[in-house]
């Protein structure tokens, strides 16, 4: 692992390194928030995973995330939203390819060399961090905002017992069900679409649901709301009767100005699972 940067915030330290993934055959970069307290001894951790086009560093400068997490005390994890570099297959569309991997391990040409971002999310990464971190694998939570709010909450709801609560900024919220899911899926997975069930927050809602709290936020005037289709997600919850709250905010749309005004709530949120004994 190689330490990119390392700046003095909130009392902690927030940084940037790289290593070589085995899941991606890629070297792959992800951002870190330590608090003052990781000096003492292993810390919660919250994992955040970004939408389309972005990388590591979207939320880490954007989301205004490190003093609310300071606060409480609590590391941030910003990973990479997909695999680079030179040799790793490419789109010109902005929502297919780098920058666009959608948490899925692809099995199609000419994606699945490197486009293994589950396995990287769900488990190299988590390693690598708690490896060399003070984070306390025992207590982790999850969000992400639009392609990474569809990662967040399809993480959480396959990874049972992972995560102590799950939260989502505009997430792709029935990807099977939208062009901002078909087109990728079929390109990742192939045509049976029995393979992209598994990757749909609105379908694993209505069959699994989520074993802790549930916090979505999304707002009325966001300028996707025909692709993300959250309200599929908030019938879902109904349905199952998830704990948790869907709330629609009034004005706001898919910016990271929208994710920034209610990081405060998420993270706060996140902390009251985090510490629960």
């Amino acid at each position: 692992m190689k330490t990119l940067s390392e700046n003095k915030c909130f009392g902690g330290v927030q940084g940037v390194y790289s290593h070589a993934s085995d899941a991606t055959g890629t070297e792959m970069t992800f951002g870190l928030f330590l608090p003052e307290e990781a000096t003492e001894g292993p810390v919660p951790v919250l994992w955040y995973l970004s939408g389309l086009t972005c990388t590591h560093e979207n939320a880490m400068t954007k989301a205004g995330a490190q003093g609310w997490a300071a606060e409480h005390g609590i590391a941030l994890v910003f990973p990479d939203t997909s695999p680079r570099g030179e040799g790793v297959a490419n789109d010109a569309a902005y929502d297919l390819g780098q920058g666009a991997g959608f948490y899925v391990n692809a099995t199609e040409a000419p994606w699945s060399p490197h486009f293994r971002m589950w396995d990287y999310v769900a488990e190299e990464l988590p390693a690598v961090v708690t490896a060399n971190f003070a984070v306390n694998e025992d207590r982790q939570a999850i969000t992400g905002h639009s392609m990474g709010g569809h990662g967040a909450l399809t993480l959480a709801m396959r990874l049972h017992g992972r995560f102590r609560s799950v939260s989502a900024f505009a997430p792709i919220a029935n990807p099977t069900q939208s062009d901002w899911g078909r087109k990728q899926f079929a390109a990742y997975l192939g045509a049976d679409e029995t393979l992209w069930t598994p990757h749909d927050a609105t379908v694993l809602m209505r069959r699994f649901g989520f074993d802790g709290p549930v916090l979505i936020d999304q707002g009325s005037k966001d300028q996707f709301l025909d692709l993300l289709k959250p309200e599929a997600l908030a019938q879902a919850m109904m349905e199952r009767r998830q704990s948790g709250q869907f709330r629609m905010q009034a004005g706001y749309d898919h910016s990271y100005f929208f994710v920034s005004t209610f990081m405060a709530d998420h993270i706060a949120f996140h902390a009251e699972a985090l510490y629960r004994d």
